[in-house]
């Protein structure tokens, strides 16, 4: 008989990579995840985090999980549905609504429940969700948990949505998810033409903006206000691993939605609540992002300097429109390789293979916050320069 562990044991692809000595994951961080970290003994500046405005060591929001620690305790005991909810996730879902303009909005423990409750439960059987092919993993495991028919686009493409949505069923219900900011290649969505197509063929649209909330918009509320657009797209699905410095996630859309999810989806109703600390994080956070719009603009001034520089050195970053920066290497080894060099020379930045991106497009994704200083900036040039010709990337 097969053993269900067989796969498990012939797995050697982690064990060949250590081997090797260029093993690029689970990297034990010993300090705050700041500009710059330690890891075994020595400082990295890092370019590998999302807080993309610093905030998990600010000392504001550190404060603030320390009083709601004192206050409620270390956890909820169960889930929102029943025993786990708190005025303080009322307080902070009311003032994320009126922080991105929507009736309301319901939290989740993970951005990844999140996406996975919202779409398994509003597409069921008969209805079709559209994605766009580099969307998020969480997005393509929602899609695969609903009753509906997934069928996909190719990226950023309207022409080729319109060909799909052209051969569905004009009496079924459709519902176009896309991300906000695409979290390995840093470019935005484009929500004036998606709001079009969806309006055009009935459809609703869902914009993940787990990398564009905190970050884009004249008050950092993210994709849907950078276009103007808040009232146009009818979900706005976001983290608070990101720009809010905490963990959890929620939905924002018109009430009668939220009332939908709030009693209907299996990932919130059977998941315990966003601990006490970590709501109060978030809180804190978000009030942080809209009095201080200072740090984006050193988030965006820290952003400039990086893209410019790397262009500059001839290193191919794609079409990055954000803080997100991806450096493509193509050939996975060498970009194992190259990370190690890098964190050799302390630098931390993230390697990514298939099938987080397409086969031969293996990249670095770096990362921006607006903590770093231009001096970390230039220091991570000079070493992405000597190893990049080291390599013959440039």
């Amino acid at each position: 008989m097969k053993d269900l562990f067989e796969k498990c044991y012939k797995f050697r692809d982690p064990e060949i990579v250590k081997s090797m000595g260029i093993y690029p994951y689970f990297r034990p961080i010993s300090t705050e995840q700041g500009a710059a970290v330690i890891i075994d003994g020595k400082r990295l500046v890092m370019l590998g985090s999302n807080s993309y405005l610093g905030l998990t060591t600010h000392p504001r929001v550190k404060e603030a999980a320390k009083r709601a620690i004192e206050k409620y305790g270390t956890g909820c005991a169960g889930s929102r549905f029943l025993n786990g909810t708190l005025d303080l996730h009322l307080q902070l879902e009311e003032e994320l609504a009126d922080f991105l303009k929507k009736e309301a909005v319901l939290l989740f423990s993970t951005g990844f429940q999140t996406n996975l409750g919202i779409i398994s439960t509003l597409v069921g059987k008969g209805d079709y969700v559209i994605i766009d092919k580099s969307d998020h993993a969480s997005i393509v495991e929602g899609c695969r948990l609903s009753y509906g028919e997934i069928k996909r686009f190719r990226h950023n493409d309207m022409e080729h949505l319109r060909k799909v949505l052209d051969g569905l069923s004009g009496d079924s219900g459709k519902m176009i998810v896309v991300d906000g900011v695409y979290s390995m290649e840093g470019d935005i969505a484009p929500v004036p033409e998606l709001v079009r197509v969806a309006r055009e063929y009935g459809a609703r649209l869902m914009v993940d903006d787990a990398h564009g909330i905190g970050v884009l918009g004249k008050t950092g509320a993210g994709t849907a206000e950078h276009f103007g657009l808040e009232k146009e797209v009818d979900i706005i699905m976001g983290t608070f691993s990101k720009s809010f410095a905490s963990l959890g996630g929620f939905v924002a859309s018109e009430r009668p939605v939220i009332e939908y999810l709030k009693h209907k989806a299996r990932a919130l109703i059977f998941s315990a609540s966003i601990s006490p600390p970590n709501t109060a994080a978030a809180l804190e956070a978000l009030r942080i992002i809209r009095e201080e719009p200072e740090l984006r603009e050193r988030l965006w001034a820290n952003t400039r300097r990086l893209q410019e520089g790397l262009k500059a050195l001839g290193f191919d970053i794609g079409n990055t429109q954000t803080p997100v920066i991806p450096v493509y290497i193509g050939d996975d080894l060498k970009t194992f390789q190259i990370c190690r060099r890098l964190h050799e020379e302390g630098v931390f930045v993230n390697p990514v293979v298939p099938p987080g991106v397409p086969p031969g497009r293996a990249l670095l994704r770096l990362s921006v916050m607006a903590t770093h200083t231009f001096e970390h900036i230039d220091f991570a040039l000079d070493k992405l320069e000597k190893v990049g010709r080291e390599f013959g990337i440039i």
